[in-house]
């Protein structure tokens, strides 16, 4: 079994609208090799794709308004949410759960404000992740797999993990179901999340209040293609499957 193996990518400075991000990662001295898995923050993506927002030029309306006011949130910040959001899944506890425009049920819709320039702005998902993704894959030399990585809450658990929510290059799940274990029982349920577990072990070795906005995951050799495939949409579970929303 090959060794798994996370390297922060240092000194990569702040982002901004219209980055060349994968060149400023190609040039940050890291050796990145093929078959590498290219671990990015969605924030440095964000940033780079311009999804920055002023809150003063949010216009709240009513439902915003409302729901500001129940949660003790600002006004404008709940618009924001609400523009990224097909529906809105609980309200409480001074937290929206809510599914996004891109089908992943999370707080605020990923709607965020660290590690923002300025106190009056606040970062918005990606447009497409997996779009993003692709393009960034693209983009670096020798085409690594790319995965876009964001902190998610878990509803049973404390603390947060980082998930894949954009992925290019690498197989996002591995379905071992009709495959026997070492008793010879035939596994029903084992479906690995390769580009969540990707994601996870990036953040382990990112210093997440600095500026090591991506890794190198090295050793999922195996799970690279060549092509770009189903991206992280393929992770989302359907709506017909879901029990609890």
């Amino acid at each position: 079994m090959t060794p798994l193996v996370a390297e922060p990518v240092p000194g990569l400075p702040e982002i901004g609208a219209g980055d060349d991000l994968a060149a400023l990662i190609a040039g940050a001295g890291v050796p990145i090799g093929a078959r590498d898995v290219v671990v990015v923050s969605q924030k440095a993506v964000s940033k780079a794709e311009g999804r920055v927002v002023r809150l003063a030029d949010v216009a709240p309306g009513p439902e915003a308004r409302s729901l500001a006011e129940r949660l003790g949130k600002e006004p404008e910040l709940m618009q924001l949410v609400l523009d990224e959001s097909v529906e809105v899944l609980r309200a409480e506890r001074g937290i929206l759960i809510v599914r996004t425009r891109h089908g992943l049920v999370c707080a605020n819709a990923g709607v965020d404000r660290s590690n923002v320039p300025g106190s009056g702005s606040a970062c918005l998902l990606p447009l497409d992740p997996d779009a993003s993704a692709r393009r960034l894959r693209a983009a670096l030399p020798g085409r690594p797999a790319v995965v876009i990585a964001d902190s998610f809450g878990r509803a049973w658990r404390l603390g947060q993990a980082d998930v894949a929510i954009g992925c290019a290059g690498l197989a996002p799940l591995d379905d071992r179901r009709g495959s026997a274990d070492h008793e010879g029982r035939i596994l029903e349920a084992s479906v690995d999340a390769i580009a969540d577990q990707a994601a996870s072990a990036a953040a382990l070795v990112r210093d997440k209040a600095g500026r090591e906005a991506a890794a190198i995951v090295r050793g999922l050799d195996r799970f690279v293609t060549d092509d770009d495939g189903p991206g992280a949409a393929a992770i989302i579970r359907p709506r017909a499957e879901d029990l609890f929303t």
